[in-house]
């Protein structure tokens, strides 16, 4: 097995058919169909459902897309770490990043530091901070930004100056809209929405003894798709501060939670990892900068 055999894999279970990934690629059909049946018998299963005008994954095969995805950006970031070596007026930064107003400091950083390496290209991987640590675990990151107490026998850290904290998103003529917080008590029995990440590592301890009478409806990693939910009147989504439209016009109020429910971020990357010269160059601003707030 080869990266070329799994990038071809790679673009066919994107395009589903075989002749799109084919012109894709740049390769005959041929090329192609014989690259992909040496695949499949060299790992003794079947990966694609072929069918009259197009193909679909086996669950053998969405194993494989899956674990193929990180091979491949694995190995495009080691090639491009090599290429940016010697180049002092850029290279390639990797972010995974948590939802998050801060993450606008973040971004006014990376603007600073382009203005010094021109040739910077950054690539920005959002999700939760169990997803983001995941990749920064695999090595397919350099720095990722989460929530929670960083594990210091795994990773280095710096906190963001500011910090973030929970609050309700409800209809603007919902009995809570009047409320100036949101307390457990207020919220017992309604159906709510938030991560389950969230609902377990920080509505929990903070409903305390209110918990169980609290219901979680559904789950959403993105607080944006959550709100489309709270806004049609189907519960009450629970998300951090300004991430949210709450503009007279959205239809939609953000009311604290109380006690107030604070959450800290902070910058992490691997702790033995080696940096490109890029990389070590922006932990440098960013240790310079942070220090001053």
């Amino acid at each position: 097995m080869d990266l070329r055999t799994l990038r071809y894999f790679l673009a066919v279970a994107r395009e589903e058919n075989m002749s799109r990934a084919a012109e894709q690629l740049h390769v005959t059909q041929p090329t192609l169909s014989k690259a992909l049946r040496t695949l499949e018998d060299e790992l003794g299963k079947k990966l694609f459902t072929r069918h009259s005008f197009s193909i679909a994954l086996t669950e053998e095969g969405a194993l494989l897309r899956n674990r193929a995805e990180d091979l491949v950006s694995m190995a495009d970031k080691i090639e491009q770490e090599f290429l940016s070596l010697d180049d002092i007026t850029g290279g390639d930064l990797y972010f995974g990043l948590a939802e998050s107003y801060q993450i606008r400091t973040l971004a006014r950083e990376i603007r600073e530091f382009k203005k010094l390496y021109p040739d910077l290209r950054y690539h920005i991987t959002s999700g939760d901070t169990e997803q983001v640590t995941e990749k920064l675990d695999k090595g397919l990151l350099d720095f990722a930004a989460i929530f929670g107490i960083p594990d210091e026998r795994k990773y280095g850290f710096i906190l963001f100056p500011e910090a973030d904290y929970f609050g309700a998103v409800v209809p603007a003529d919902s009995p809570l809209a009047g409320k100036d917080r949101i307390t457990a008590e207020d919220l017992a029995g309604l159906p709510l929405f938030t991560s389950e990440q969230s609902w377990e590592n920080d509505i929990r301890p903070w409903a305390k003894e209110h918990f169980p009478r609290l219901r979680l409806d559904g789950s959403f990693r993105l607080a944006y798709n959550g709100s489309m939910f709270a806004r049609e009147g189907l519960g009450i989504l629970l998300t951090l501060n300004n991430l949210i439209d709450t503009s007279p016009e959205s239809g939609l109020v953000f009311r604290p939670l109380y006690p107030h429910l604070e959450m800290k971020m902070y910058l992490i990357w691997n702790k033995y990892q080696s940096f490109t010269p890029i990389a070590e160059r922006f932990l440098k601003q960013i240790r310079s900068s942070f220090a001053g707030h």
